[in-house]
């Protein structure tokens, strides 16, 4: 059985940079760990990246959150050091859910990273949709969200959406 572990949107401007905080920079330990077990153990591992142009501010997404960040080919968009390798899959995505996984196949998914209430849960409630039957856990130290508070939120709607919450 194929075990899947996906990295959303681990990057410099969601941890430290533009959008950083306390809890994303906490987290970072916790998510290289779980990346090195799935290495050692052979399975696999996508990562995603939240993607804008120069023009996000004129966005809709921009016009809401008005906080230039993720801006492609600048450093708050790459992933932070450490976590991706030579050869990994990345995933630019542009906006806060990937609706491409359906080209995927999966046997059980594992979710952590950032943002736990936008973009962790927009791909976790995407997946599951996407794949009913799949086993899918969000690993709650590997993930932080916009403040302690929405991140606890998510994690709630995504267990009343039958996805395993593990580490809280």
């Amino acid at each position: 059985m194929k075990k899947t572990l996906i990295v959303v949107d681990m990057q410099n401007d969601f941890i430290d940079g533009a959008l950083g905080t306390g809890e994303a920079v906490a987290i970072v330990d916790n998510v290289k760990a779980k990346i090195e077990n799935y290495r050692k153990s052979g399975d696999e591992i996508i990562f995603t990246r939240d993607t804008h142009g120069e023009n996000y501010l004129e966005t809709s997404e921009g016009k809401k959150l008005p906080v230039e960040h993720c801006i492609k080919g600048a450093y708050g968009w790459e992933i932070a050091e450490g976590l991706c390798e030579e050869g990994d899959t990345i995933i630019d995505k542009p906006s806060f859910g990937w609706t491409g996984w359906g080209d995927y196949n999966f046997d059980e998914i594992e979710i952590v990273g950032l943002c736990t209430d936008i973009c962790v849960v927009s791909n976790a409630l995407i997946l599951k949709a996407t794949f009913p039957d799949v086993p899918i856990t969000v690993d709650a130290r590997c993930c932080a969200g916009v403040n302690p508070a929405t991140h606890k939120a998510a994690l709630e709607t995504m267990k009343m959406c039958q996805i395993n919450v593990e580490g809280e």
